[in-house]
């Protein structure tokens, strides 16, 4: 690849063509994330010029967040381009959810994610460049990021892979809490921002101005305008040498990964994290292991403050504590020195009632109930055929009678004679015919309801991922 000090805008399409012969096969779909600015803009260009020789499927995507008035307006822009390019084009818009306290651009960066994450493509080409590179490893800075953070952006970053606990990408560098289907991919990260406008302008290309990047209560704003100019003039590589320190400080996010995947065997059982493998640790290799830990959660990362907090609860809390950690929608629970990652209960579920319409398989909030007609054994089908049979969830004051040669208790006594995590019963589901309360995971079957003999019976079982999925 051409070197970045020296990169022209007539070295931009090869540029970008050797990057996407590196990742894309012949065949691939290839999807721009498309905003109108000049950096997408120019992708657009040189994108629907390479498509025919590198024989990838090309379409552009517009997201909308609805922040600027001007939003529908900018979709228009970009249909309009993609039309006489004759690449396919989709807009979808989003809502922000502005009360939760986030800031405006995280909370449209996490909007944007969640529209890659549902889209049918191979690849999303994303148009960041080195200047923006170099604001995010600075911004990070100035957020006392750790080693992940200070990785920036990744050219190429892939999916995650479950199991263990452990997480597999193409680079050990930071990723948001949202997953896609798709490699994000960033063709044109390793040039300048100036090279890119100089293109626009040499092939008389067009694009819109977001107002807001005006705005320099915007800290990325802020750095642009008025630091990021004063560093320059002292330091004119100061971009090159930023990203230099990305890859080195990714370099040693990956090992810290791999470190805490040896730590990791033994320590993490089905999403499940074992206290005292983490006791056994040196103070650093624990906190490693619980920051990758919830990271393969795929919970939202603390602060180093927050995690040392986690940390000392976790570990040197009383063994009968009740240790509930919130972050984000999630929650850790510490139960027999067993971590378990859950997202969080919401109130409203008490209030839910599902009908079961004597399907092989039922989906819940948290897991799925699956059903098997068996003879003479489960659930007697002729009584289940006496009311409306529902899934419900704990309220209070339930009652069961499980075995038959004994009377009828609560289910909260019940519930306290199995190992069960105490949280954990909350989210289980109870089969009611009728008001009968018929079956309890963990539990069994109501005696009137077990199926004798000779009549035709359901058998069912409860499968409930541990981590609230």
């Amino acid at each position: 690849m051409a070197n970045s000090k020296k990169l022209l805008p007539d070295d931009l399409q090869e540029c970008i063509a050797l990057k996407l012969t590196q990742w894309a096969a012949a065949g691939r779909r290839l999807t721009l994330a498309l905003s109108g600015g000049v950096d997408s803009m120019v992708l657009l260009d040189i994108l629907a010029q390479l498509r025919a020789t590198l024989k990838f499927q090309l379409s552009a995507l517009y997201v909308n967040h609805q922040i600027s008035p001007n939003a529908p307006a900018w979709g228009r822009f970009c249909a309009e381009a993609c039309m006489r390019l004759g690449v396919p084009f989709i807009e979808e818009t989003v809502a922000l959810e502005r009360n939760c306290g986030a800031s405006l651009e995280a909370l449209a960066r996490a909007a944007r994610y969640r529209v890659f994450a549902c889209h049918d493509t191979d690849f999303i080409a994303l148009a960041q460049h080195l200047d923006d590179q170099a604001e995010t490893l600075l911004l990070q800075l100035l957020r006392g990021a750790g080693m992940k953070g200070l990785s920036a952006m990744p050219d190429v970053r892939g999916q995650r892979t479950e199991g263990r606990g452990q997480k597999a990408t193409l680079h050990h560098q930071s990723s948001p809490p949202y997953e896609t289907g798709a490699l994000l991919i960033r063709p044109m990260l390793d040039v300048p921002r100036g090279v890119i406008v100089a293109y626009a302008g040499k092939h008389g290309l067009s694009w819109v101005e977001d107002e807001s990047n005006r705005d320099v209560a915007f800290d990325r704003n802020f750095l642009r305008r008025d630091l990021l100019p004063v560093l320059e003039q002292r330091f004119p590589a100061y971009r090159e040498t930023f990203a230099r320190s990305a890859r080195h400080f990714a370099e040693a996010a990956g090992l810290l990964d791999d470190l805490a995947a040896l730590d990791a065997d033994g320590a993490i059982h089905e999403n499940r994290l074992d206290v005292a493998a983490l006791r056994r640790l040196s103070p650093a290799r624990a906190r490693n292991l619980l920051r990758y830990y919830l990271d393969g959660q795929r919970m939202p990362m603390p602060s180093a403050v927050r995690l040392d907090n986690m940390l000392s609860q976790l570990m040197d809390a009383r063994s009968d504590a009740r240790v509930h950690i919130r972050q984000g929608d999630f929650e850790l629970r510490r139960y027999r020195d067993i971590v378990y990652a859950l997202h969080q209960l919401d109130d409203r579920i008490a209030d839910l009632s599902l009908p079961w319409h004597f399907e092989r398989e039922l989906a819940l909030p948290f897991g799925r109930l699956n059903f098997e007609r068996r003879q003479g054994a489960g659930i007697s089908l002729t009584q289940l055929a006496a009311a409306p049979v529902t899934v419900r969830y704990r309220r209070g004051g339930e009652r069961m009678r499980p075995a038959c040669g004994r009377p009828t208790r609560s289910l909260k006594n019940l519930l306290q004679e199995t190992a069960v995590p105490p949280w954990q019963r909350e989210r289980l589901p109870l089969l009611y015919c009728g008001d009968d309360l018929v079956f309890v995971p963990e539990v069994g079957i109501a005696c009137a309801y077990r199926a004798k003999p000779d009549e035709d019976g359901m058998l069912v079982n409860f499968n409930m991922p541990y981590q609230g999925e």
